[in-house]
């Protein structure tokens, strides 16, 4: 989820919106789902809880619009990766994006968490929505490096996708690494070049 900068003394709606959803989101991550109530939210961000109201119907359309907001980030990363020429050069950019972005990441993890508090016909549409932008985003990345030769193709590109987001993992969750470039890179490497030495 990506912070908004600070706002103006005279809050516009736009920006009105966009600092609900990271006092929201601040308040989710520290207590939870069920620890938190519109009027505590109201409160952090500063207005009254009709004029909350009236940017978001109930909680559960607060809660999904901070997980929106981090899927549209994932959408962007995976069209700036796209962008890029040659498979190599996509998940560096990839990589790079995710570690430039990795506190915002760590957030909708701990976001996403919270999902099986929301109703399932709302649950269900956004889970569809996640594999529809981030893994088959993912997928059809993978899936252009196979057709190009680039990757193996004695493996679905699904399968693929699953085994690089797996071993990305680490840089988005928990501690950072140390060494987060340097972790980045023998992660990739791993992917690209396998894991025995060269």
């Amino acid at each position: 989820m990506t912070v908004p900068p600070s706002l103006p003394t005279s809050p516009t709606p736009d920006t009105t919106r966009a600092r609900i959803l990271t006092e929201a989101a601040r308040l989710f991550v520290a207590s939870g789902y069920h620890g938190v109530s519109m009027r505590e939210v109201a409160a952090a961000v500063g207005v009254t809880k009709p004029a909350l109201y009236h940017h978001y119907a109930d909680k559960e359309a607060l809660f999904l619009a901070m997980l929106e907001g981090t899927l549209a980030g994932l959408a962007r990363l995976v069209e700036h990766a796209q962008a890029q020429a040659g498979v190599r050069a996509q998940l560096e950019t990839l990589v790079g994006d995710l570690l430039a972005s990795a506190p915002e990441q760590r957030v909708g993890l701990q976001l996403a968490g919270e999902l099986r508090h929301v109703s399932p016909e709302r649950r269900r549409a956004f889970e569809e929505e996640y594999r529809r932008v981030w893994m088959g985003g993912l997928t059809r990345l993978i899936d252009g490096a196979m057709q190009r030769g680039e990757l193996r193709t004695d493996l679905p590109p699904a399968v693929l996708t699953r085994a690089l987001l797996a071993l990305l993992y680490p840089l988005v969750t928990g501690a950072p690494p140390a060494d987060p470039q340097g972790t980045a890179r023998a992660l990739l490497s791993v992917y690209l070049d396998g894991a025995t030495p060269r």
